[in-house]
């Protein structure tokens, strides 16, 4: 959000969608909440060939590619709405983690109420474990079985999971890097060939640390 913006503390999802959704929406801050000033939003979005626009209107609008165009700028370059948000007083975005952390100087993390009531802003922290939610997630690969009989792919598989998990967090990459007991408990199921999808497969909310938690 612009950093000029003094009129939001928190959001929540149902606020959130209120602005980004495309029936209904609120043109201008008053509409999203009583006490908000009457200024028009901007909005600035990743495109909709992005992950984290299907992420983000699932999580948001309920379904992914619902999101709404007017007064929107759309672009695959986060640069460019790193510079939206920040030129324009009424303009409100989202993008990688990543992004923000690298322009916190021109804009604002606005906390978010997650699904305990909880005013959550993003931080490494936050989003290792599961609290800045629902606007985090994990990112995985899927290799098959087959795959992994060939020497070179079960080579990368074991160092992407051990000595590679260092390259996450770097500013060239710019995710968050999991505890080490999670890559840990993922690299046992490699190891012993266990097929499917823990996380699919995991009650609704459950936290990373509580389906590979025991390894």
């Amino acid at each position: 959000m612009n950093p000029d913006n003094d009129w939001v503390d928190f959001l929540t999802v149902d606020e959130i969608s209120h602005i980004f959704r495309p029936d209904d929406f609120a043109v201008t801050w008053a509409d999203v909440r009583d006490g908000f000033p009457d200024i028009e939003i901007a909005l600035y979005a990743p495109g909709a060939d992005s992950g984290t626009f299907d992420y983000f209107t699932e999580a948001i609008n309920g379904d992914s590619g619902v999101h709404r165009s007017d007064n929107t700028t759309f672009s695959e370059d986060d640069n460019v709405l790193v510079q939206g948000v920040s030129n324009d007083r009424g303009g409100i975005g989202y993008f990688g983690f990543s992004y923000y952390s690298n322009n916190s100087a021109v804009l604002k993390a606005v906390p978010v109420i997650n699904d305990a009531g909880q005013a959550i802003i993003p931080s490494n922290e936050t989003i290792n474990d599961g609290s800045y939610n629902p606007l985090s997630r994990p990112l995985f690969i899927y290799v098959s079985v087959a795959s992994l009989e060939r020497e070179e792919v079960a080579a990368f598989v074991e160092y992407y999971l051990t000595d590679g998990v260092w390259l996450v967090d770097t500013p060239e990459v710019g995710y968050v890097q999991f505890p080490e007991a999670i890559y840990a408990a993922v690299l046992a199921r490699v190891r012993n060939v266990i097929t499917g999808s823990a996380m699919a497969a995991a009650d609704e909310g459950a936290t990373l640390a509580e389906i590979y938690g025991d390894g």
